[in-house]
C-alpha cells in the first residue's frame, strides 16, 4: 500500500510539473505570436530570444514584480501630492533616454505620473463674432461631454463674442468650469502689421500673443481653434506635457496634407516649414518656457524675415509657428496624428487610425466644414452632429470627490430649489420660476447700430418653433430693428439656423437679433423670454408685442413720427396699439385705417378678444379710437393687456407667471404704478393671426389646479406691489377684490 501511495504521488507531482511547463510554452508562444511577452509591460526591455531559460523568465517576472510594487508606491506618492494641492506631473524623461535627448516620436511609455482628477485644466480658445461664437458651444460640449476634471477656458474675444459667451457661460453654470475673457482689440497691433490672407483675418494670428495675453502665472495651457471636436477625455491630451523634454515647447500634431511640400499646384510657393509642417488647431503650449526663450521676439524676427519674400501669411499663425520650428526643430514635440484628424482638402488624415477607437480630436479645417469630402466623413459628421443637437442641461455635472468651489449664483439657487416645499400645491410654479435656463444671445449675424436715432423703436417679441411661420411676413411688415427670444432645444435650435439661413428674407436682415433661450422645465416661461429679448435691444424705445401680430405696414416709421410729436423723451407714457383679429388664416391685410374699419363692420376682422376675454383690451375704448384723430388718454382697469411703446428702462416683466395667464396684466400694472401715462395712438393697428391653441392655455382650462396656483401668484404679487409702491398700490387689491 506504501508503494502504491508513493506512486500515486509521483503521479501527481508529474501532472503539476507538465502542468506548468505546458502554461509556461503557451504564454511564451503568444508572446512570440504577438511580438511581446504577455507577461510583460510594453514599456520593459526587448523580447529575450526563444530559447530563453524558464529561470531568466522567472526572474524577469519577479523583477516585473518589484517594479509594480515601486509604481504603487510612486501612485500614493502623486496621490498623496494631489490631495494637497501640488502640482501632479511634470515632463519626466523616459525609459533609456540620456538627458536632452529627442524623444518626440518615441512611443515608449514614459514613467510620468497621471493627471489628477481634481487638477484644474486650462484652455485657451481665439473666439469673434457670432458665427465662431456659435461654433465654440459645440467644441465645448464635445469637451465637457468627456471631461472628468476642473476646466478653466480662456477664451480671446472681440466685444460680440465676449458678450454672447459671457451670457452663456454664466446662465449655463456648469459645475468646475471656471471662464476668463481677454479683449482681443488690445492685442490687435501685436498681429496687425502681418498681412494675412486666411479667411480668419486678423483673429487668425491671435495665437502668436498668447504669452502675452494670458496670465504670467499660466504655465501651460491646451490652445484649440473653435472648429475641433473631442472624441475623448481632454486630460488625456494634457498629460502628453509630461512627455515634453527639457528643450521642447510646444506640441503639434503634423500637417495632413502637402500643403507645406510645395506641390498642390503650379507655382505653389508655401512658407517654410519642416517636413509636412505643423497644423495649429490644436497646440500644446508650455508658457513658462516660452517667455523665458524670448518667444515674442522670436515670432516677430521670423515673420519679419519671411515675409521680406513671402509678403503675406497664406494660413495666419499657422505660417508662421512653422517658420520658427524650421528653424529650431528642438522646440517641437510631435503629437501622435490621432491628436488632430484634418479633414482638410487634400487631407491624408486616414492615415491616422485604423479603428474608431483610434480618434482623439476631429479638426474640421477646410473652409467647406461639414461638406469637405472624406471617406468616412459621415460618421465625423454624425459625431459632430451629437454634440452639436446635445442637450447642454445635461452637462451640468457635479464632479465628485474634488473640492471645487461652486459658483456663487448656482449655490444660491440650489439653497433655494432645496427650500421650495414639494407638498406646495403650486411647486411646479415655483420651481419653473427658479429655474436658470441657458441663453445663447445673437444666435445669427446682427449689424449693431453705429449711431443712435433718440426715437428709434425695437419690435421685441418671443415664440416658440411652433411659430416660426410668422417670422418673415413680420419682417415684411415692419422694417426696424426687432429682438427675438426663442425658447428650444439644442436640436430645434439647430433646425431653426438651417431654416433662417434658407429664407431669402430672414438671411437678407441683419437687424433682427434672435435670442435662444434653451428649454428646461414644464412651462412656457414667457416673461423670461420678453426680458431677455428686452433686455437685448440697442434702441431709446421698443414695442412690446406678440409673435401672433402682424403690425400695420409702416408702422415703424408711424411709432418714430409719434415718439417725437408727443416728445416722449421728456414725458412718462406708453403708447398703446389697438389690437384687432381675424379668425382667416388668409388675410388681405389692410393698408390703412380706413380700410381697417371697413373689414371691421363687414365681419371680417373683430377687436382683440372680444368675444373670449372683452376685459384685457376693452379700456383701450375702440369707439372713440374709430373716430379719433390725435392721441387719447385712457385710464388704467384690471385686467387692462394692451401692447404698448415704451423707453427701453421700462419695468421689467415679472417672471414668476409662467405659461398662460396674467403675465402681460401684471406688466401693465407696474407701469401705471409708476404713474405712465397711457395713450392710445388714432392711426396705429395691428392684427392677431389665427393659430391653434398652446399647450399651456389648454393646461389653463382644463385644470383646476393650474388655475388656483395662478390666483395664488396675483396674490403674491399684488403683496409685491404694495411693498415696493405703498398705498399707491392699493387700488389694484381694491379692484381685484371687487371683481
Amino acid at each position: 500500500m506504501f508503494r502504491s501511495w508513493r506512486m500515486k504521488l509521483k503521479v501527481l507531482l508529474a501532472t503539476v510539473t507538465l502542468g506548468v511547463l505546458l502554461c509556461w510554452l503557451y504564454l511564451f508562444v503568444g508572446s512570440l505570436e504577438y511580438g511581446r511577452f504577455l507577461l510583460l509591460p510594453p514599456c520593459l526591455s526587448e523580447q529575450p530570444s526563444r530559447d530563453v531559460e524558464r529561470e531568466a523568465l522567472a526572474s524577469r517576472v519577479r523583477r516585473v514584480e518589484e517594479e509594480n510594487q515601486q509604481l504603487r508606491l510612486q501612485l500614493s506618492q502623486a496621490q498623496a501630492e494631489g490631495s494637497d494641492g501640488s502640482p501632479q506631473w511634470g515632463a519626466s524623461a523616459e525609459d533609456g533616454d540620456p538627458p536632452g535627448a529627442d524623444r518626440s516620436n518615441r512611443t515608449a511609455c514614459p514613467k510620468q505620473r497621471m493627471v489628477h482628477k481634481c487638477e484644474l485644466l486650462h484652455i485657451a480658445i481665439v473666439c469673434a463674432g457670432h458665427n465662431a461664437s456659435r461654433d465654440v458651444v459645440t467644441l465645448v460640449k464635445s469637451i465637457l461631454f468627456h471631461r472628468k476634471n476642473p476646466l478653466h477656458f480662456h477664451f480671446i474675444t472681440d466685444s460680440v463674442a465676449h458678450r454672447i459667451l459671457q451670457t452663456l457661460f454664466q446662465s449655463w453654470m456648469v459645475p468646475s468650469v471656471h471662464v476668463s475673457f481677454y479683449n482681443a482689440d488690445d492685442l490687435k497691433p501685436e498681429v496687425s502689421w502681418i498681412p494675412n490672407k486666411h479667411y480668419s483675418g486678423i483673429y487668425g494670428l491671435m495665437k502668436l500673443t498668447l504669452t502675452k495675453a494670458l496670465p504670467s502665472n499660466l504655465s501651460k495651457v491646451i490652445v484649440l481653434d473653435t472648429d475641433i471636436t473631442f472624441a475623448t477625455d481632454i486630460a488625456e491630451l494634457w498629460a502628453v506635457f509630461g512627455k515634453f523634454s527639457d528643450k521642447q515647447v510646444i506640441g503639434l500634431v503634423e500637417n495632413q496634407s502637402d500643403w507645406y511640400l510645395g506641390n498642390l499646384w503650379k507655382n505653389h510657393k508655401p512658407w517654410p516649414a519642416l517636413g509636412r509642417g505643423f497644423n495649429t488647431g490644436v497646440i500644446l503650449l508650455l508658457l513658462d518656457r516660452l517667455r523665458r526663450l524670448g518667444w515674442e521676439q522670436m515670432w516677430r524676427l521670423t515673420a519679419e524675415r519671411e515675409l521680406m519674400s513671402m509678403l503675406s501669411t497664406s494660413l495666419a499663425d499657422q505660417d508662421i509657428f512653422n517658420a520658427v520650428i524650421k528653424q529650431d526643430p528642438s522646440l517641437v514635440y510631435r503629437l501622435p496624428c490621432f491628436w488632430n484628424v484634418q479633414l482638410s482638402d487634400h487631407t491624408r488624415s486616414e492615415q491616422c487610425y485604423t479603428e474608431l477607437s483610434d480618434l482623439k480630436v476631429i479638426h474640421w479645417n477646410s473652409p467647406k466644414k461639414l461638406r469637405v469630402k472624406n471617406k468616412h466623413v459621415e460618421f465625423f459628421r454624425n459625431l459632430y452632429l451629437t454634440f452639436l443637437e446635445y442637450d447642454g442641461n445635461l452637462l451640468r455635472r457635479e464632479l465628485f470627490g474634488c473640492a471645487g468651489l461652486p459658483s456663487a449664483p448656482g449655490h444660491q439657487l440650489q439653497q433655494a430649489l432645496e427650500e421650495l416645499d414639494e407638498d406646495d400645491p403650486c411647486y411646479d410654479f415655483r420651481q419653473q420660476y427658479l429655474t436658470q435656463h441657458r441663453v445663447h444671445l445673437f444666435f445669427l449675424q446682427y449689424d449693431f447700430l453705429a449711431l443712435l436715432n433718440p426715437t428709434d423703436v425695437t419690435l421685441v417679441a418671443q415664440l416658440s418653433m411652433d411659430r416660426l411661420q410668422m417670422l418673415e411676413a413680420i419682417c415684411k411688415h415692419w422694417a426696424g430693428p426687432i429682438s427675438l427670444a426663442l425658447y428650444m432645444s439644442d436640436a430645434e435650435a439647430q433646425q431653426f439656423l438651417r431654416y433662417a439661413q434658407a429664407s431669402e428674407v430672414l438671411s437678407a436682415r441683419r437687424n433682427v437679433a434672435y435670442h435662444i433661450v434653451y428649454k428646461e422645465g414644464q412651462f412656457y416661461p414667457i416673461n423670461l423670454l420678453r426680458n431677455v429679448a428686452l433686455a437685448n435691444t440697442q434702441t431709446p424705445y421698443v414695442f412690446l408685442t406678440d409673435i401672433d401680430f402682424l403690425p400695420m405696414y409702416g408702422l415703424y416709421e408711424y411709432l418714430r413720427n409719434s415718439i417725437q410729436q408727443l416728445e416722449l423723451p421728456q414725458r412718462k407714457a406708453a403708447l398703446i396699439v389697438p389690437a384687432f383679429e381675424t379668425l382667416h388664416y388668409r388675410l388681405t391685410f389692410p393698408k390703412s385705417k380706413a380700410e381697417l374699419l371697413s373689414m371691421l363692420d363687414m365681419g371680417s376682422l373683430y377687436t382683440f378678444r372680444y368675444h373670449v376675454w372683452p376685459k384685457g383690451h376693452a379700456p383701450t375704448d375702440y369707439a372713440k379710437w374709430r373716430t379719433a384723430t390725435v392721441p387719447y388718454r385712457v385710464a388704467w382697469q384690471p385686467d387692462f393687456e394692451p401692447y404698448v411703446v415704451v423707453r427701453r428702462d421700462c419695468p421689467r416683466y415679472d417672471q414668476r407667471f409662467v405659461g398662460f395667464g396674467w403675465n402681460k396684466v401684471s406688466h401693465i400694472m407696474e407701469l401705471d404704478a409708476q404713474e405712465y401715462e397711457l395713450l392710445v395712438l388714432p392711426n396705429a393697428f395691428m392684427i392677431h393671426m389665427p393659430h391653434a391653441p398652446s399647450f399651456d392655455i389648454s393646461k389653463f382650462r382644463l385644470s383646476a389646479g393650474y388655475r388656483s396656483c395662478l390666483q395664488t401668484l396675483r396674490e403674491e404679487f399684488h403683496q409685491d406691489l404694495s411693498r415696493r409702491y405703498g398705498a399707491a398700490a392699493l387700488k389694484y387689491l381694491t379692484a381685484e377684490r371687487s371683481l
